[in-house]
């Protein structure tokens, strides 16, 4: 049997994850970050052991999920929150605390067997909360190595999310100062649209923002809109 485990991640939060796994395993861990490269065909070639995916926003085709044991990273308490965009879903509804699920691929969204959960603080910025997940993740590949646990159905009524789409970030949209902060540090992280506002011929985008009594402090980008 091959001891090759690929990391499919195209995030920079996890760019030293197959290297950190390798170290701390022994094992041959590789990364994939195209999605040009999950092809049955390619993986064929590679014979994986196992494909890990700790953040991956592609869709994982049929023949790769039917013939590779694929494992899923999911940053919500499954059944609860099936579907796109967890962390800002879960920040919105005023979620704080929440668990990563990891599970197996099958063809329904999110709805494959838990191997193991483990709870995530979501309080901070979204890059920090993604590099905290990123360290818990790695954490659970390691244990899912050295104690192989059987994936068990999910129970209970599923949740399902809607992936948010960019317009979704207006701080107008927002109810109170709280709220328009949990905006803020929910979409800051590198490759996701800032929180914004347009005033007149302006757009103004946040990021690094601080809550302070009655009010919030952050970078702002002013921009001419289109």
């Amino acid at each position: 049997m091959s001891n090759l485990y690929l990391v499919a991640s195209s995030k920079p939060w996890n760019k030293k994850l197959a290297e950190d796994l390798r170290v701390k395993t022994g094992m041959n861990f590789q990364l994939i970050s195209d999605p040009a490269e999950l092809t049955a065909k390619h993986l064929s070639e590679l014979k994986p052991r196992v494909i890990f995916f700790p953040h991956w926003s592609h869709i994982i085709a049929a023949d790769v999920f039917q013939n590779f044991e694929c494992i899923i990273f999911h940053m919500t308490d499954l059944p609860f929150g099936r579907g796109g965009s967890p962390l800002q879903n879960l920040v919105v509804r005023g979620v704080f605390e929440t668990q990563i699920s990891a599970l197996k691929c099958i063809e329904e969204v999110d709805a494959g067997p838990i191997y193991l959960k483990r709870p995530l603080s979501l309080h901070g910025a979204a890059e920090d909360i993604y590099l905290r997940a990123s360290e818990i993740i790695e954490q659970m590949i390691v244990e899912i190595i050295q104690t192989a646990p059987l994936p068990v159905a999910q129970v209970g009524e599923p949740t399902i999310f809607k992936r948010r789409n960019p317009q979704q970030g207006n701080i107008l949209e927002t109810e109170s100062l709280e709220k328009a902060f949990d905006m803020i540090r929910m979409l800051d992280a590198e490759g996701y649209p800032s929180a914004f506002l347009k005033v007149g011929n302006y757009r103004l985008e946040f990021t690094r923002a601080e809550r302070k009594a009655g009010s919030i402090l952050a970078d702002v980008r002013i921009t001419l809109q289109e």
